[in-house]
């Protein structure tokens, strides 16, 4: 078992979790986050006055997934979320040592 992270640019969120859905995804997390990468955010200028946004909305998706289709879920994402610009975000994968339903107390790939 796995859980699949991925950072993502705000208005790219619809496109991202329909393509998730049609690709067979049947549930994830979503968090409205902030952050930087390299970007490290921009200027911009309100009545006149410029001021620095040091720190980015972006959209955090956790999805827990079995070994076998986490390929097929970072080309989703990869395909859906990409603008081809500087801060279009990250997937991190990371290993899950187990996995629990508390209504039925379900574990492991049941579980998810």
């Amino acid at each position: 078992m796995l859980l699949v992270t991925t950072i993502i640019k705000p208005h790219k969120f619809e496109d991202v979790k329909g393509a998730l859905i049609k690709s067979g995804v049947a549930g994830m997390t979503i968090s409205e986050v902030k952050g930087f990468g390299r970007q490290k955010g921009h200027t911009e200028t309100y009545r006149g006055s410029e001021y620095e946004v040091d720190v980015l909305p972006k959209i955090k998706i956790e999805i827990l997934s079995s070994d076998e289709y986490v390929e097929s879920i970072i080309e989703t994402i990869q395909a859906s979320a990409n603008t081809e610009k500087i801060g279009d975000g990250k997937i991190y994968i990371q290993k899950l040592e187990e996995c629990i339903r508390i209504r039925t107390g379900e574990k492991g790939k049941e579980a998810i």
